[in-house]
């Protein structure tokens, strides 16, 4: 027997998934303003169409679903069986005719809600492994839909702004993009400054540094830089070549 309600008892968990669940009703609000006709408009992803955007959110929310089902019964289940095979999936989506394009995005994330509803605690803290090769429990992957379906709202440049993203989204993505750009030696020495969040102080490789370069604006700007989405609303840096992220 299927639950009608949320399995888990662990009051963090149920906010997160309350704030997954506000996501995807923004995200499949600004699908639905779209003209089957506009689908065909260019994103903000360069040499992606809306549609390239639309399919990309479907399929992922196919992927993750795989992976917590992997929690939930052991039984290993990769998000993608190849890089490849994403791509693929990806071009192939965009082509598909506006009604199926809509069904994919509203069903696929329907499936993976109705197994985040299902699964029990102990089963969130089961570990799987996502496309990047990285071993995290299960509750990961409610952040990683929480970051597609609120970054890619704006990628679809359809009116959504970052302005509109709740601020512990927005200050989970500055932290996780700076921590990347650290991990992987790519911040060029960076001084990042967040005008309306002090509490995050400076961030970036030359940060409390005097010879580094400086970004500063408020969290919605600095996350749109930070996040290779222009930085024209950025009060310092928005003439800094931004560090790829993924």
């Amino acid at each position: 027997m299927v639950a009608r309600q949320d399995l888990t008892t662990d009051e963090d968990l149920k906010a997160q998934l309350l704030l997954v669940r506000r996501g995807t009703a923004f995200w499949s609000r600004k699908v639905n303003e779209l003209m089957n006709d506009e689908l065909d408009g260019p994103s903000l992803l360069p040499g992606w169409t809306r549609r390239h955007v639309i399919a990309h959110v479907g399929y992922n929310a196919r992927a993750l679903t795989r992976l917590v089902q992997w929690a939930n019964t052991g039984v290993e289940t990769p998000m993608y069986s190849s890089p490849e095979a994403r791509n693929q999936e990806i071009a192939y989506g965009a082509t598909l005719p506006a009604r199926a394009l809509r069904h994919l995005n509203d069903h696929a994330a329907v499936s993976l809600n109705v197994e985040w509803r299902d699964t029990p605690d102990e089963a969130w803290r089961h570990e799987v492994k996502t496309a990047q090769g990285r071993t995290v429990p299960a509750t990961e992957t409610i952040w990683m839909r929480n970051r597609e379906v609120w970054l890619h709202a704006v990628d679809l440049d359809n009116g959504a702004r970052f302005s509109d993203v709740p601020r512990e989204v927005l200050t989970r993505l500055l932290t996780d993009i700076v921590g990347n750009w650290a991990a992987k030696d790519k911040d060029p020495g960076l001084r990042i400054q967040v005008t309306d969040a002090p509490e995050l102080g400076e961030l970036g490789a030359a940060a409390g540094q005097d010879s580094g370069t400086p970004v500063r604006g408020d969290l919605a700007a600095v996350v749109q830089w930070t996040a290779g989405r222009g930085g024209p609303r950025l009060e310092v840096g928005a003439d800094v070549e931004n560090p790829r992220w993924i």
